[in-house]
């Protein structure tokens, strides 16, 4: 069985094995220096905080408080209709409704 292009340059070139690209993944050339007056730039290794805690992050009970925090209970709509009155129901169209004139004339023009 033969291989893609892309699968034998891969071997050819891919030093790392285990689907992990090559390369230096950390890159401080941006952290801010000393007496910079811009936007401070943390450095690659510095630790992140995380709020979202893995134990709770997709329990129900989490679940339910986002759908509650995300629903604005003032803006939802107690009737179905917002008080109008019933008109007599619905009707289907015509099948010639909104149709022009049958008048052996083509439409299309040169």
């Amino acid at each position: 069985m033969s291989s893609s292009a892309d699968d034998q340059y891969e071997q050819q070139n891919d030093t790392v094995t285990g689907g992990v690209p090559a390369g230096d993944s950390t890159d401080n050339d941006y952290a801010s220096r000393t007496g910079q007056n811009q936007v401070p730039v943390q450095k690659d290794d510095a630790p992140v905080e995380d709020p979202i805690d893995p134990d709770t992050a997709d329990s129900d009970q989490t679940l339910a408080q986002d759908d509650k925090d995300a629903i604005d209970q003032s803006n939802i709509v107690g009737g179905r209709t917002r008080g109008a009155k019933p008109s007599g129901g619905y009707a289907e169209p015509g099948d010639e409704e909104g149709l022009p004139a049958d008048d052996g004339t083509s439409r299309v023009s040169y």
